[in-house]
């Protein structure tokens, strides 16, 4: 099968089981270093996917989101609110376009490297919260993508439409690890078990049937 995807990889869940579910396809993988509490925590994961399964892997600094941009994702551990993602205050965690922006990096690179796609590892509980997460984002993007480039580069989210817990499922299916994988967004030497996704994490692995291994505070 024909290597034509570029692959936003943070290291976490999500983005790691679409790195195996579509590793025959996946030529190069991209971790986005934007200044976020937990990107030192989950990059080293996508590093060590990446050499296991030979893919090439890059990290790119976006350190100007960290310094320019307003998120309790990027204020340091103690200002990430604690919940479920449903919750309202979850709502301080967001990146202003945080996806459109290293979409919009991946997409140019992709070009660059003779790609067809770029992949993100989005899904259905995202929609809550996140604006750029949502079908109606993804469309609008893949739409400007193609009609933005040369060859016609695509949007592929194949998870747009499923629950964390269905990842959880076809990455037990694919024998994956989810203890060499980050989610929590304090960056602390252990998963808080607290903020939203640390909760959203736990409860897709327990409907999915994993036993959670991940060392939690």
């Amino acid at each position: 099968m024909k290597k034509d995807c570029l692959l936003i990889l943070s290291g976490g869940m999500d983005s790691t089981t679409l790195l195996y579910d579509y590793q025959e396809r996946i030529a190069l993988a991209v971790s986005f270093d934007y200044g976020s509490n937990h990107n030192a925590r989950e990059i080293p994961f996508a590093q060590l996917h990446c050499q296991r399964l030979g893919i090439e892997h890059l990290v790119i600094p976006l350190a100007f989101m960290g310094q320019y941009f307003k998120s309790s994702l990027l204020e340091g551990g103690n200002a990430i609110p604690e919940g479920h993602y449903a919750d309202e205050n979850m709502k301080s965690t967001v990146v202003p376009f945080r996806n459109g922006i290293m979409l919009s990096v991946a997409v140019g690179l992709a070009e660059s490297r003779g790609l067809q796609y770029v992949m993100m590892a989005n899904h259905g509980g995202d929609h809550t919260i996140y604006p750029d997460c949502r079908p109606e984002f993804v469309e609008a993007f893949n739409a400007a993508a193609r009609a933005g480039t040369f060859v016609g580069i695509g949007l592929l989210s194949p998870y747009t439409h499923i629950s964390k817990a269905d990842i959880a499922r076809r990455g037990k299916e694919l024998g994956i690890d989810y203890a060499e994988t980050w989610s929590c967004y304090k960056g602390g030497e252990k998963h808080c078990g607290r903020c939203g996704t640390c909760v959203e994490r736990h409860e897709a692995l327990a409907e999915a049937g994993i036993i959670d291994d991940t060392e939690y505070e």
